[in-house]
């Protein structure tokens, strides 16, 4: 079994809701990051986006844009974060990490180079926000070196592109949750449960939902429905005023652990 498998089976054994948190890569500071990402799983993580800066984040909003500059800014790439997962592998062997983020810095890696050194270094899976299911193949090696590609289906999904996606779906199914960029506010749980629901029932994948996620109460609304929730623009707004390690790994517990506990706390 894959992290992903042997995470979302444990979770659905003990009859909790999956959190995933996103941070992106070398934001605060690149010392920061490993610390963060333990602090993450202190707080309640059960996998854990890590956003790989890029130069124009189309699909996300002014938060993680302008952590994606900040982090551009300090030099950090594709080379670094992988070596950053390798060290956080070094104590922590369970918790499954996804790199997100745009498919340029991947190509220009080269994509069988990159496939056998994120599998080297400890990555679990890729999302890739603008490279849809239909150009998937070009991810091939990917897919080949063991690596889940996580999959993006939104409220504009049409139905057949929607049960194509369900079927390919591996590691989990990214539901966004209403149309736009990250870290919109807009949330209405009415509007996508059904929605959600007849997801999970064609998905050979759990479904996790993002967007307009931002605190407890959002966290435990998603949580009614979804098997996991994605939790980004919140977190990052948070660690940006970060001004030590120590203080960016404390943000990063401190946000969580509220959420966790929220999740935990609701009836089954």
């Amino acid at each position: 079994m894959t992290r992903f498998e042997r995470r979302f089976a444990a979770l659905k054994s003990a009859g909790r809701t999956g959190l995933i948190p996103f941070v992106t890569a070398g934001d605060p500071s690149p010392e920061a990051v490993v610390p963060m990402l333990h602090a993450l799983v202190a707080g309640g993580a059960d996998a854990i986006e890590l956003g790989v800066p890029f130069s124009d984040p189309m699909a996300d909003g002014p938060v993680i844009q302008h952590a994606s500059e900040r982090a551009i800014a300090r030099g950090v790439g594709l080379k670094q974060i992988l070596g950053w997962v390798k060290t956080f592998r070094e104590t922590d062997a369970d918790t499954p990490i996804v790199l997100m983020g745009y498919l340029n810095p991947v190509e220009m890696y080269g994509y069988e180079r990159f496939a056998a050194d994120a599998v080297a270094a400890g990555v679990d899976g890729v999302l890739l926000v603008d490279c849809p299911i239909e150009e998937s193949h070009v991810l091939a090696p990917l897919r080949a070196a063991g690596l889940d590609q996580i999959l993006l289906a939104s409220p504009t999904t049409a139905p057949a592109r929607m049960e194509r996606l369900c079927g390919a779906a591996s590691g989990f199914l990214y539901y966004v949750s209403m149309a736009g960029i990250t870290g919109s506010d807009q949330l209405s749980t009415d509007d996508i449960a059904a929605r959600v629901a007849s997801i999970r029932a064609m998905s050979r994948a759990p479904v996790a939902v993002g967007f307009g996620v931002r605190n407890a109460e959002s966290a435990v609304a998603i949580a009614a429905f979804a098997d996991a929730v994605v939790i980004g623009s919140a977190l990052v707004d948070r660690l940006a005023g970060a001004t030590s390690v120590k203080d960016a790994a404390e943000r990063a517990s401190g946000f969580l652990a509220p959420i966790r506990a929220a999740l935990d706390a609701r009836p089954a």
